[in-house]
């Protein structure tokens, strides 16, 4: 009974475009590339669809599905001339979803390979997983 109801949840969450480990975590950042959009959802409700900036030509934004690795109020990239990120959310070695001040370039590939966002987002964004915990938060970015 209970491999049946799993498999019924898997598919179910499959035909929604998620993944199981999605509905797992407490909170899902899902990314869509195509779109330019992060959607957070919350225990499967949606909280916010937000614009956001990735990797521009030369430059990628990782596909996969991630837990949080690291949280930094105020990170200064080395990479990068010491450019401020704010409210960064590490996900997958140097990549973090963070906060920008470039939000006329929200919807539109702009980065580096990281995620960008209005600061004021990414500060609900980076407050969410700190309150539900990183172990509880999934990031997931797709095309």
């Amino acid at each position: 009974m209970k491999q049946l109801v799993v498999g019924a949840l898997a598919a179910a969450t499959m035909l929604m475009g998620m993944t199981v480990h999605g509905v797992a975590a407490g909170l899902v950042a899902k990314v869509d590339i195509s779109n330019q959009t992060m959607t957070i959802t919350r225990h499967g409700q949606v909280m916010h669809v937000w614009r956001v900036s990735t990797a521009r030509k030369g430059y990628v934004t990782p596909r996969g599905s991630w837990r949080p690795t690291r949280l930094h109020r105020m990170w200064y990239s080395r990479k990068y001339d010491m450019s401020p990120m704010p409210y960064s959310v590490f996900f997958h070695g140097g990549y973090a979803i963070h906060g920008t001040n470039a939000v006329s370039r929200l919807g539109t590939p702009a980065s580096h390979g990281c995620i960008r966002l209005d600061t004021a987002n990414a500060a609900k964004f980076y407050s969410m997983v700190k309150q539900v915990g990183p172990g509880n938060t999934r990031i997931i970015v797709t095309n």
